[in-house]
């Protein structure tokens, strides 16, 4: 695949966003060659995004014709006639054999939070979400660390459910501000809640149970992480050891927390933060 030349009458490809500077992701793609660092960086501007589409892209019928045109700008990249915003994604694509399908998967993923508020999906659904909008980003991020191909795949599949479940239980007061709720139906309802809204789930005084259920699955994937990343060369896990070890001081504060109202946010301590960097930013 080779770049098309710029258009005279075609707009400049924006600058690629960056992650913020103090957060995990700009910490763990920082420890990666300059190479590998900057692919990372043009499939995080990628992500970002068609996240801001899904969020705030305006009404529904604007979201999905954006989101339609992500779709055929990504296959346009992958014929060769990549147009501007996606032009730094050339290299990454090339040199590494990025997955068409697994940018395709994360737009599908923004699409299920744009045009409908997702409120108690089935267990099968949540894990689509996941796999979506975390654990395919993780397909795209293993292949440029330079993981083996089934051992990359197995971390993605892992690491992706971790960090999003991680995610989910950080900010269930905040999605029910804004009217979604990702806790699982099923779980729900084994505590008596049958079509929630989000607000009516998250005063129930039996929830810490549905999210206790939740943190035990995080764990379960946390698990299944280190385990791959034990086996894996060490220079080439060494972004996803440090994601892995960050987001899970979030779900340590999550428990000793627990999740009687009213939860404060959590954010683990800069010294933790320190610690985690340290020790995983050395091969």
């Amino acid at each position: 695949m080779t770049a098309a030349a710029t258009s005279a009458h075609e707009p400049a490809a924006e600058a690629p966003a960056l992650p913020a500077s103090g957060s995990s992701f700009y910490t763990a793609m920082r420890l990666l060659p300059k190479d590998r660092r900057e692919a990372m960086y043009a499939v995080y501007a990628f992500c970002r995004a068609v996240d801001d589409v899904a969020d705030d892209g305006g009404p529904a019928e604007i979201r999905a014709a954006e989101l339609d045109r992500w779709r055929a700008d990504i296959d346009a990249l992958y014929a060769g006639r990549p147009p501007a915003r996606v032009r730094d994604l050339v290299v990454p694509v090339e040199r590494y054999d990025l997955k068409r399908e697994d940018f395709h998967a994360v737009i599908d993923g923004m699409a299920m939070d744009a045009f409908s508020d997702i409120v108690a999906p089935d267990s099968a659904t949540l894990d689509l979400y996941c796999d979506r909008v975390a654990s395919a980003v993780g397909r795209l991020s293993v292949r440029i660390f330079g993981m083996p191909e089934e051992d990359g795949i197995r971390l993605a599949w892992h690491q992706g459910r971790a960090l999003q479940l991680t995610n989910i239980l950080r900010d269930i007061d905040e999605d029910a501000e804004r009217g979604r709720l990702y806790l699982p139906r099923e779980r729900l309802a084994a505590i008596g809640l049958i079509d929630p809204t989000p607000e009516a789930a998250i005063a129930h005084p039996r929830i810490g149970e549905v999210c206790a259920g939740l943190a035990r699955e995080a764990e379960h994937h946390y698990r299944a992480t280190w385990e791959i990343i034990r086996r894996s060369p060490r220079r080439v896990t060494k972004a996803a050891r440090l994601m892995a070890a960050a987001y899970h001081l979030y779900l340590d504060a999550l428990l000793k927390r627990g999740w009687d109202a009213p939860r404060a946010r959590v954010k683990p301590g800069k010294l933790a933060l320190v610690a985690v960097a340290l020790r995983h930013g050395i091969v």
